[in-house]
């Protein structure tokens, strides 16, 4: 893996064009292959895990064709497979997510039973597993690979124990074109679930979003291709304005979507960050002390978690003690002893300091409070997964002197040219030896 060193120390002052989101990539080109049809996408970001995605897909009988810059064709006229391979199962969490199409269009999948991916705590995939067989799937686990077997699936009432975004997601692939009809209680409402709602609309499929996080799903025969623009990347721009607040910059995320940030801009602006939302982004900048929060993630509408590793650095910079209660990711917080190895002032704990969660009767330590202000010093640092190794750097940019960054291609797997973006931003940043 690659490795970088910052030099730290200067605030980050500019533009940055923000790419498609990485969270709806993934799901819609798996989607894709639920159709014979070609399907075009465009502000498709140029990211590591959309190249694993697509090697996945490929795997099973998918063909890609680069439209533009950021645009890219699907088209799979037959799946030649019903087996992902352990080693493209390992690479990213995305293979759970293949069911539908080799379901719908094999009537068998294979899927291996461990996945690769961030190392913030357990994904189980039993949700996704108990509704498949709610809707008339056997499931065997054999040797670590899951068999899942299927040819006249049907709906059925679920109710998700907690909104998971990759089991609704996964759920409402499946129940397209399954006989009759599927409602989907507690289900996940992201951004990025939606973008994906919309895609499925596109080709045909009849989705119908009720009140209290429920979808209700009309299984039809077939579903055609479709031309889909996706959503920018609203994990990107937090922790680009994140960044640009936290070393007293001033930072235009060109493209950033207000309306999928509300509940960040709130936080920033309640801890005494400035942002300024534009026609065509939103500018970050920092014009006085920070403020101690308390902060809880949650699921969206709430505070997402992929937002907090940033975040939580950024309070390091804010007068008093602030405290961050995760409630999604038990092992989130594993990053932190690297932040407390440049100098932040970090205690973590295994009790709930906001509302009880669903972690209240554990050990994990998912609750940390936050000392500030502190100065950083410079370090070198392993990058344990994506939203802590961008996290990472802007510590590293924040720090006076050089620090060395091991495990960059973690970060790459979801931040477009992040290199090239950075030293747009005035960083002094160099591949290490």
């Amino acid at each position: 893996m690659k490795s970088w060193t910052i030099e730290g120390g200067q605030p980050l002052k500019g533009e940055v064009n923000l790419s498609g989101a990485k969270n709806s990539i993934t799901k819609l080109l798996v989607a894709s292959l639920l159709s014979s049809e070609p399907s075009e996408f465009k502000n498709v970001p140029d990211i590591g895990d959309r190249q694993i995605t697509q090697e996945i897909c490929e795997a099973v009988g998918a063909k890609f064709e680069r439209t533009s810059a950021h645009g890219l064709k699907v088209h799979t006229p037959e799946i030649s497979s019903d087996r992902i391979s352990k080693e493209l199962g390992n690479r990213n969490r995305l293979a759970i997510m293949m069911m539908g199409p080799l379901l719908h269009r094999k009537g068998r999948a294979e899927i291996p039973a461990a996945a690769g991916g961030d190392r913030i705590g357990p994904r189980p995939v039993n949700f996704h597993l108990e509704a498949v067989g709610m809707m008339g799937a056997t499931v065997e686990n054999k040797d670590g690979v899951y068999i899942i077997e299927g040819n006249e699936l049907h709906g059925a009432e679920i109710e998700l124990p907690y909104p998971s975004v990759t089991t609704t997601e996964n759920l409402l692939m499946i129940a397209t074109m399954v006989q009759g009809r599927t409602t989907l209680h507690n289900a996940a409402i992201e951004p990025e679930v939606m973008d994906l709602v919309k895609f499925l609309q596109k080709m045909g499929a009849i989705i119908d979003y009720k009140v209290d996080r429920t979808f209700v799903i009309d299984g039809v025969e077939k579903l055609m291709g479709a031309e889909h623009r996706l959503i920018p990347d609203r994990i990107v721009a937090a922790s680009l304005g994140a960044a640009a607040v936290a070393t007293k910059g001033d930072v235009f995320v060109r493209n950033a979507k207000q309306r999928d940030m509300l509940t960040f801009l709130n936080t920033l602006r309640r801890i005494g960050g400035g942002f300024e939302v534009q026609d065509e982004g939103i500018r970050f900048f920092r014009e006085g002390p920070l403020q101690a929060i308390h902060l809880e993630t949650s699921v969206h509408p709430g505070f997402m978690t992929d937002w907090q590793p940033p975040f939580l650095l950024l309070l390091t910079q804010a007068e008093g003690m602030s405290v961050v209660h995760e409630t999604v990711f038990e092992d989130r917080f594993g990053y932190v002893h690297a932040l407390k190895d440049m100098g932040a002032e970090i205690g973590l704990y295994d009790s709930c300091m906001g509302s009880s969660c669903r972690f209240s009767t554990s050990r994990y330590k998912h609750s940390a409070v936050i000392k500030g202000p502190t100065k950083l010093r410079a370090a070198e640092i392993n990058v344990p997964d994506l939203r802590a190794g961008f996290t990472y750097l802007i510590a590293a940019i924040m720090a006076k002197g050089k620090s060395t960054i091991h495990g960059i291609d973690h970060i790459t797997r979801g931040y477009e040219h992040l290199a090239d973006s950075l030293a747009g931003l005035g960083v002094g940043i160099e591949e290490a030896n």
